[in-house]
This record gives C-alpha cells, sequence and structure tokens, in this order.
C-alpha cells in the first residue's frame, strides 16, 4: 500500500481524538452506511426502491475500512501490522 495511506491513517486518528476523544461510534456507523447502500443497489425498502450504485457502496466500504484500520491506531495497535498479518492469515488459507 502507498505510504499516503498510512499517514493518512495516523493523521485521522490524531485529528478524531483531539475532536471527539476516543470513542467506538464511528466504526459502527461506517459499517451501517456501507449495509444502507448496499440495501439500496438490492432495492430492498419498498418505499425507496433502488437509491445506490455498486460505485456508492464501494465507496462506504472504502469508508469502513479506513475507519477500522483508524480505529486500531486509536485502540493503540499498529494498523499496517494488523492488516498484514490479517492478509497473511487469508492467504495461509487458500494454499
Amino acid at each position: 500500500m502507498d505510504e499516503s495511506i498510512w499517514d493518512a491513517v495516523r493523521a485521522a486518528r490524531g485529528w478524531l481524538d483531539a475532536a471527539n476523544g476516543a470513542g467506538d461510534a464511528e466504526l459502527t456507523e461506517e459499517a451501517g452506511e456501507a449495509a444502507g447502500a448496499w440495501i439500496g443497489v438490492l432495492g430492498q425498502n419498498p418505499r425507496k426502491g433502488v437509491t445506490h450504485t455498486r460505485d456508492d457502496v464501494a465507496a462506504e466500504l472504502a469508508d469502513a475500512a479506513f475507519t477500522a484500520l483508524v480505529a486500531i491506531e486509536s485502540l493503540g495497535g499498529d494498523a499496517r501490522a494488523a492488516l498484514l498479518a490479517c492478509a497473511a492469515k487469508v492467504g495461509s488459507r487458500q494454499r
């Protein structure tokens, strides 16, 4: 991954911690927005119909992924190491 991603993760963590302390709600909110966008792609809400595109879902999932990396850092972890460990674990399942 590009180093700018990790710089942005650390900067976002610093900004969020300074603005509203270390909280747990941000990750849940982003996951909910991704789920809402997927519901909008499928048109599952009969009052609204199809309201989102797959690109909208991808953008919301990217928000959730980025927020998860920031959350790892906020917990005192190393987001890069956690992501690499996860990728290695998933990769080992495919062998």
